[in-house]
Formats: C-alpha cells, structure tokens, sequence
C-alpha cells in the first residue's frame, strides 16, 4: 500500500489519537502487567510530577488508557520487573529500561542546573564519598538517610530549591547514570546501584553514538505521536530543536521517516513508515495535563483546535477553568474539562468544575451525550482510586447536565 503525502485535518487528529493508544478499546477483564506493559511499549515513558490533588501523574497515562486497575502494579512492573527506570527523559519520567542506552549521551553531559553542577565540580570528593555509599549499600538511600550514613547532618544551605550537599551531589550522581533512583510510598526518590534499577543484561548492552541514540529516541516519539512536527518530536525528549531539524530531515532522506502535508497545519508532518491511518478513533479518556497528549500546547491546539492552560501555578483569582483540570477525549477530539480533586478523608471525587467546548456541534456531539460519557469515566475513576461517590459542584456550563445526569443514577 503506498504511503500517504498528505493528511486532512480529521485524518490527523485520527492518526494522533490512535498511536497514543488512546482509542485501544480496553481490556474487558482484569488489568495486569501486561496491559501496562503495552502502553509502556507505545509511549516509551509516562512523566512524574509530584502534584497528588487527584493521583500520582505517573498514574494517570495508564488509567486513560485501561481504565481502573490495581495501581500497585505500575510499582512492580516499574521495579520489581525493572521494565522501567526513573530518569529525565521528557522531565522526571520512568522510561521503558530498553531505551536505557539510548539515553547515555545525556547521562555524559554536564547536569543542566546549577547547584548539582556547581557540587560535582567542587566537591569531588564529596561526590565520590557519596556515590561509594549509595552503590555499596544493601537497598536504596534518601538524601536524610545518606546523610544519616555519613555521620553528619551537612543541613540546607538555603539556595537551589533548599538542597543541601548531599542531595545536589546525589542529583548529579544519578544525572550522570552513575546511580539509579527509586520511588517509596512517600513518592520520594532514594538512590540506588544502576544495577538495582536496571536489568545487567541492559547495562552490558554496547552505548550507541549520541546522533544514533538520538535518532532512535525521535523514531519513539514519532511512533508515539501518530504525526508530528520536528518542533513536536524535539519536545518528547527535550532534545535542542536546532540540533532535531537536520537530524530529521536526514531520517526522511534515509526513509526512516516520511513527510507529509496536513491540512491547516503550515509546515510538514512526519510520520513513521509504519503507521496507519484508522478510519476512525472511538477515545472516551480523562487525560492528565502530564500525559503525552498535552505535553506540547501549539500542538494540542493544532491537532485538536483546543486550547489549553495548566492553571495550577496560576493565582487562584485569575483561573478561568480551575486548578487541576483534565481535559476529556471523546471520539477523536477534546469536547470538555473538569477541574477535579479527590476528597481521601471524604471519599469523594469532587468535580469542582466542568465545562464544555464552545462548538461541541461542530465536533459532531452534543451536551446531553458529553456528560453521559464523562459520568462514565468519572464513576470509572472514583472506582479506581476507592472513593465512595462523585460529587459536582455547580460550577461551569457542563455542571447542570453532569449533575442531571448524576441524579439519574449515573451515565
């Protein structure tokens, strides 16, 4: 079948959809490793973010895409199994460990901030002190616990975020790969022996040339995104846009990508050789503002015509949809967003706003049909993190119909 030189704009947002693995119909039975281990294999890493107003980020992807499972099994897989290890690949994420070689130029280079920059250059021994302890010891270490170890509390000097010695140093440490890191209960990183975070078999692997990693690394992205500018590509592993642009017009030249004109979209597309485009893409997902579907904003708003904000370092006054919004994903385009937060002590998912898109007539749906399918994911998720009942608040254009269709006994 020969490949396509252009896309219509529905074709796009179609391809997109479809290769984050947001239309896969879900999994009927129990979720297990494997359904996680598939969204693993399509994304290539999920971010970390501290914020926990609704779930970890890191969670999220993965209800989207299979909706409630048991959330330890992300825990496992990511280090039990060792299928993924915590590293900056997009920012802080856990990343497929298969790609771990590919990501060793950056593990070379010097750290981007300062203060664990700053401590590698003028502490070495220091550095060197600390790295010892980590890879001897007999689990992974917090920055208090290594501190603990040392026999002294080296104590926050203040600047760079309040960080002491120790934590930059251990920050430069596991910058550099020479330490890996690891995620408690608490969500705070202790450091480990790479090996304790990834498979020998994969450390032993030969480390590719930096241009060779970084190609196969925008192959990823490429899969991942179903259709992309360079610009798009570039920001999935932040990589330097300068240095993309020629990369990907030699892996066009070499076949390994395509180019293509979409319709609307003002410069070329590129797409893996191997995607297809579907017919259509029946996604009904709450998408976190840390998944891949909103990393690049331009490109939300290119594919999708939807523009949005994470609004959470916003002051509260000036907010327009609230603090911790999701968009909602249905068919093959975002029709609404709700600001969202679970209540732990109350168990209850609090919908502290809802609102729909301006021309959902347009997009080929109407309010009454949004927020049936909404309620569904929303009972789906209050199920999944074992809260007790959703409750809306009368906030938003979408608000009555959600509350009218809760009053009904749900979607």
């Amino acid at each position: 079948m020969p490949r396509p030189t252009s896309l219509s704009a529905a074709q796009a947002r179609r391809l997109v959809v479809a290769a984050q693995g947001l239309a896969r119909p879900r999994a009927g039975g129990r979720v297990d490793r494997r359904h996680l281990r598939r969204v693993v294999d399509t994304l290539g890493l999920v971010q970390i973010d501290s914020v926990n107003v609704l779930v970890r980020a890191h969670h999220m992807p993965f209800f989207s895409r299979l909706g409630p499972h048991d959330a330890g099994l992300l825990h496992r897989l990511a280090y039990q199994d060792r299928g993924l290890f915590e590293y900056w690949g997009h920012e802080a994420s856990l990343v497929d460990v298969e790609l771990e070689p590919l990501l060793r130029w950056r593990m070379a280079e010097e750290h981007r901030w300062g203060g664990p920059k700053s401590v590698g250059r003028e502490r070495p021994d220091l550095v060197a002190e600390i790295e010892a302890l980590v890879v001897g010891a007999e689990a992974p270490l917090t920055a208090a616990e290594v501190d603990v170890r040392l026999g002294t509390d080296r104590g926050r000097t203040g600047a760079w975020w309040g960080w002491s010695d120790t934590k930059k140093a251990l920050e430069h440490l596991f910058w550099g790969g020479r330490v890996g890191a690891v995620r408690r209960t608490s969500f705070e990183r202790a450091y480990c022996s790479r090996s304790h975070a990834v498979p020998p078999e994969v450390l032993d692997r030969p480390t590719p040339a930096p241009e060779e990693a970084k190609r196969g690394l925008l192959l990823v992205a490429a899969r991942a995104h179903g259709v992309a500018t360079a610009r798009d590509l570039a920001d999935y592993w932040r990589l330097p846009i300068g240095d993309v642009r020629p990369m990907v017009a030699a892996m066009v030249a070499d076949g390994d990508l395509d180019a293509v004109e979409v319709e609307g979209w003002g410069e070329l597309g590129l797409v893996h050789p191997k995607a297809t485009v579907p017919r259509r893409a029946r996604a009904c997902a709450l998408v976190s503002p840390f998944d891949q579907a909103m990393w690049e904003r331009r490109r939300i708003e290119r594919v999708h015509g939807f523009r949005y904000a994470i609004e959470i370092y916003v002051p509260q006054h000036e907010r327009v949809h609230g603090y911790y919004v999701l968009p909602f994903l249905l068919g093959d385009t975002f029709v609404a967003r709700v600001d969202l937060k679970a209540d732990r002590p109350g168990r209850r998912l609090l919908v502290q706003a809802a609102w729909h898109e301006p021309d959902l007539a347009d997009r080929g749906t109407d309010v009454d049909e949004v927020a049936a399918r909404l309620l569904g994911e929303l009972e789906a998720m209050a199920t999944w993190l074992d809260l007790d009942e959703v409750v809306v608040a009368p906030v938003g254009d979408l608000a009555p119909a959600l509350s009218t269709r809760l009053s009904r006994g749900g979607g």
